[in-house]
């Protein structure tokens, strides 16, 4: 990347600014800090204007693409009539028409809704809710969580406890007790003959461990993000609901990034064919022109709290908020009449071979995932699906991340998987010319990869 004269606004972030998961100070010699400064579509720019392909909604969140105006005025339109008001112990009429339309587009009798600011909070809420239900229904000793190796689901407290990933997890430990974790749905480094079907069976075994009195919840996501898209065998969701239902554990699933149409159905639950206990969501529930999350229930959970009117003792000052109800009603407006689900649908079989066509190259190694999700894992020798060591891995995955980055791509660069990915989840409105573009700037990049690194090099 080429190095350019600090502007006051990168002299003013390094002095004051504390960004998330970064390191303090300047960047390292011969970087400078990217400022975006506008956004319109699938495309953001920097302040020297540079344009970038965003292929990753920024975070998994802007879901119907930058720029739509009407969405941020239906949040200032709301501002004017009623700029805050807690839904405590009073509602106001946009959270009430939110919370009545994600129930309606929700599977099953996920019916009640209870907002948040975020997704992390949305895992904790299901956490704390999945705790007390069995309190209020007569069994307080089920307060165990089991989640999977590698996934990642919020830095909250509560949320950390489930996050399956060692370095997340350590400089915060002790943690929230009673978290464990089974093995992901990764097989492409399983052993030739492996049987997939025994990894939903896992969850079993877990529960049966711990005690079937003791475990609350088991907490998945439809496609596992942390590591690199990672889908679920056939008949795995509905093994792990029969898990659930068997021993009396709520299932919930984490969709705050599948949700909103990634995986082109309003719901990541609805792509695999499973009705969870619990839905936390938030990302693309407004596209993050405002921030907000929601967990969604079933009514079955919500059952004993109403049968004896014990308080749900928990909440959040900005939950609810009238501003990010209006604009997720104008977002969810912009996915019904722009068709953004039937696009995903009708584009994804070529965003996937886009992304399959690099298999001629030899160190990508596994094409994986679903929708607007997908991801591509480069190891040092395709053939034989050998891994590159730490240090390798490590190496190609900053070399990857800068080098798509200086050439205008917004990606997002994982090694939780012990090898480095390419992970892309565009804009719901991206086409066959974003796509073409993507794929353009992506393979020279992974030739290189392999011509640097890879086994023969």
């Amino acid at each position: 990347m080429s190095t350019v004269t600090k502007t006051a606004l990168q002299e003013s972030a390094e002095r004051h600014l504390w960004m998330n998961f970064s390191r303090l100070g300047a960047p390292v010699e011969g970087h400078e800090l990217p400022i975006m400064v506008r956004g319109e579509g699938c495309y953001v720019w920097d302040e020297h204007g540079k344009r970038y392909l965003d292929a990753l909604s920024s975070l998994f969140c802007v879901n119907i693409g930058h720029g739509w105006t009407e969405v941020s005025q239906a949040g200032a339109d709301q501002a004017k009539e009623l700029e805050y008001y807690p839904a405590w112990s009073a509602a106001h009429p946009p959270v009430i028409r939110l919370a009545e339309r994600i129930a309606s587009l929700a599977p099953g009798d996920l019916n009640r809704v209870f907002f948040t600011s975020g997704g992390g909070e949305s895992v904790d809420s299901a956490i704390k809710l999945a705790r007390q239900h069995f309190k209020v229904a007569g069994k307080p000793l089920k307060t165990k969580i089991i989640a999977r190796d590698g996934a990642y689901h919020g830095t909250t407290m509560g949320a950390l406890s489930a996050t399956g990933i060692q370095v997340a997890r350590q400089p915060f430990e002790p943690l929230m007790p009673g978290g464990s974790h089974v093995s992901n749905t990764d097989v492409y480094h399983r052993p030739d003959g492996f049987d997939a079907g025994s990894l939903a069976q896992e969850f079993e075994d877990r529960i049966l461990f711990e005690g079937p009195d003791t475990v609350a919840a088991i907490l998945v996501e439809p496609v596992q993000t942390a590591g690199g898209c990672y889908t679920p065998p056939d008949g795995y969701f509905q093994r792990v609901r029969d898990i659930c239902d068997q021993y009396d554990v709520l299932m919930v699933s984490d969709e705050v990034i599948c949700a909103w149409g990634r995986l082109g159905e309003w719901f990541g639950c609805q792509r695999y064919g499973y009705v969870p206990d619990i839905i936390t969501t938030a990302k693309g529930l407004t596209s993050a022109y405002a921030p907000m999350g929601a967990v969604i229930v079933r009514d079955s959970v919500a059952e004993p709290f109403l049968r004896t009117g014990e308080l749900f003792q928990h909440g959040f000052t900005f939950a609810g908020h009238p501003v990010s109800a209006a604009v997720a009603m104008a977002n969810l407006d912009v996915f019904e009449r722009e068709g953004l689900l039937d696009n995903v649908r009708a584009n994804e079989g070529l965003l996937r071979s886009t992304l399959e066509a690099l298999r001629d190259i030899p160190v990508v190694g596994d094409v994986r995932g679903a929708g607007y999700f997908q991801a591509v894992e480069l190891v040092k020798d395709a053939a034989t699906h050998t891994r590159f060591s730490a240090s390798e891995s490590d190496t190609v995955l900053h070399w990857v991340a800068d080098e798509l980055f200086d050439r205008g791509l917004i990606f997002r660069a994982d090694d939780r998987s012990g090898s480095p990915v390419i992970q892309v989840a565009p804009p719901l409105t991206f086409g066959p010319g974003e796509i073409a573009e993507m794929g353009a700037l992506i393979r020279p990049v992974v030739e290189e990869v392999a011509e640097r690194f890879g086994a023969g090099s």
